[in-house]
């Protein structure tokens, strides 16, 4: 009697769209899932090595075409190819290297290896990712935190907790989107790399064995706006601008344009009017990469249709793998061009199930997942990026907010896990 009615209370537990979690195998959906992963990472090889040179050879394209032409006026075209560049270095190369989708291809498994790339010293960060954040730390916060704390408390890019006090707010909607644009323009430097920086730091206080400063909640984000209200414990707003904002700021802003105003001195050209178009160039770049990778970042966990989750889960889990596909989501994809304007971030879904494969695997998986989610019933979100960007916003403002996973069965489903855990420690 008592299951009988314990089972009548988790069903009335679920919303309309939401009968499948009643009847879904969280083993047998694990044991797919990986089956396929496992498929992936042994046909990698040569021809991802060669894809990831291509994707290499077009960032390299936009930025000789922004640099060559940006002292020749201000220009929508090489504002264009300059942000361009950014977030390609960012989004592809730099994204898939860290998570080491790259670290057992031949050849050249050694130059793609996440434990070389960008990290260890300042001329490696500028060799290789070259970006208001600071490597290391954006290896942390993204590749550990994020990725295996996805849409929890303790995910560090969980949008509608960290806009909580805009979606509370009782300013006027239009004071609310006047501030969402102008996040979406400056993201990166006004949140993202100090908030990277943030979980560097707590990383290295849990190596040690340090307890945070009393009153501090380490899934707080730090932003520009909180440093310098005196919020941060956890290093200086001069520390964060010497060690992760200056190497781009200066290298960037001051000395990209000096060879296009020596080079115009040469031919008896205006120089300072060469080096203030390169600048303006530059600093417009600079708002458009970050509208661009705010739209295909952003908009990657955000929406009434993703779920947020309660408690934490072991990574590869059949609760793991089920969380990646139902709080990501995809946008349209196809070939390479596509996919470059997306810089890869529209197999969204893929990745989460698989961080460190390579961008050609994710291109290859998408169909294969789909069909493993249709099999098991689980939905599977992939629409424009735009429709996205809207859906996001509507987070951040408060017009509508993230859908919880049924308690009961997130619980249930943690349980078989630990039940497939044991039975492995077992053998």
């Amino acid at each position: 009697m008592c299951r009988i009615t314990s089972q009548k209370n988790k069903t009335s537990e679920l919303q309309e769209g939401e009968e499948w979690i009643k009847t879904f195998d969280v083993n047998a959906f694990r044991a797919d899932i990986k089956a396929l992963g496992d498929k992936l990472e042994a046909q990698q090889g040569e021809d991802d090595v060669r894809h990831l040179n291509k994707i290499v050879g077009m960032a390299n394209m936009c930025a000789a075409a922004g640099i060559l032409t940006m002292g020749f006026g201000v220009n929508f075209f090489s504002i264009f190819m300059l942000s361009t560049w950014t977030f390609a270095r960012w989004t592809m190369i730099a994204h898939h290297t860290c998570h080491g989708g790259y670290d057992k291809c031949h050849p050249n498994k050694g130059r793609w290896n996440r434990f070389k790339f960008a990290v260890g010293s300042l001329w490696r960060r500028i060799c290789d990712w070259l970006d208001w954040m600071m490597p290391e730390a954006w290896n942390v916060e993204h590749n550990n935190r994020h990725h295996y704390n996805l849409s929890e408390i303790h995910d560090p890019d969980l949008v509608e907790a960290n806009l909580s006090d805009l979606r509370n707010s009782d300013a006027p909607m239009l004071l609310k989107y006047a501030q969402v644009a102008g996040a979406m323009v400056t993201w990166k430097w006004f949140y993202y790399s100090p908030n990277t920086y943030k979980e560097l730091k707590l990383a290295k206080l849990r190596r040690e064995g340090k307890s945070l400063p009393k009153g501090v909640k380490p899934e707080d984000a730090v932003t520009i706006k909180s440093i310098l209200q005196g919020q941060n414990p956890f290093y200086s707003a001069t520390e964060l601008f010497l060690v992760v904002f200056a190497p781009y700021f200066v290298i960037r802003f001051v000395l990209l344009p000096l060879p296009i105003a020596a080079v115009a001195h040469a031919m008896e050209m205006d120089a300072s009017a060469f080096y203030w178009n390169s600048l303006t160039n530059l600093v417009l770049a600079e708002f458009l990469t970050n509208l661009h990778g705010f739209v295909a970042v952003v908009t990657n966990h955000a929406g009434d249709d993703m779920y947020r989750f309660r408690d934490g889960c072991r990574p590869f889990s059949g609760s793991f793998y089920l969380r990646q596909v139902l709080a990501s989501v995809d946008f349209d994809m196809g070939n390479d061009l596509v996919d470059f304007m997306h810089g890869w971030l529209n197999y969204q879904i893929e990745h989460h199930l698989w961080p460190n494969l390579s961008m050609l695997s994710y291109q290859k998986s998408a169909p294969m997942v789909r069909e493993i989610c249709k099999k098991h019933g689980v939905p599977y979100i992939k629409e424009n990026v735009f429709w996205r960007v809207k859906k996001t916003v509507d987070i951040m403002v408060g017009k509508s907010s993230m859908k919880w996973f049924p308690e009961s069965y997130e619980r249930a489903y943690l349980e078989a896990d630990a039940i497939v855990e044991a039975k492995k420690l077992a053998k």
